[in-house]
């Protein structure tokens, strides 16, 4: 039990994959939901600071760089696009439309690419990580029970 909550709170760590990943590994192999759900919780919400108040600089100094630089030359406009598009959408509701934008477990969206355009935005760090904070316990809960509903027709199906 133990691995699959260290797997758990890896893979919900990993950018793209977040807890959109996390949870399902983690209702598959038995995990109780409200456990798998907390630990992808914690997992996902930990590099966000460290996104926030890093990442734009780590980006902006590698875009010209040998062998990175094309790799962080598309996560700078990834990011800028995504924030841009965001805040013309949004106007003066940018924290709900981060939230959202977190919240719909597509890929693309979760924590890494709204802390990332919230950087971008300069949007505040307080307020973008309350609101990347609602929208991973928002896809937190549409992935949970898509798992569970996942898993309980599995089931169905072969047993």
């Amino acid at each position: 039990m133990l691995t699959h909550c260290l797997v758990v709170f890896l893979v919900s760590m990993v950018p793209l994959i977040e807890l959109r990943g996390a949870i399902p590994y983690g209702v598959a192999f038995g995990l109780p939901l409200w456990l798998t759900y907390l630990i992808a919780i914690v997992g996902n919400m930990l590099p966000v600071p460290i996104i926030y108040l890093f990442a734009r600089k780590v980006l902006v100094w590698g875009k010209d760089k040998p062998v990175i630089g094309g790799f962080f030359t598309w996560c700078l406009e990834k990011g800028t696009h995504g924030g841009e598009k965001l805040k013309a959408k949004a106007g003066r509701g940018l924290f709900w439309a981060l939230l959202l934008f977190v919240g719909i477990p597509l890929p693309g969206t979760g924590a890494w690419t709204g802390t990332l355009a919230a950087s971008l935005l300069n949007m505040g760090l307080k307020k973008s990580t309350l609101a990347c904070m609602g929208g991973v316990l928002l896809a937190g809960c549409i992935m949970g029970i898509l798992s569970v509903l996942g898993v309980s027709a599995f089931g169905a199906i072969v047993g």
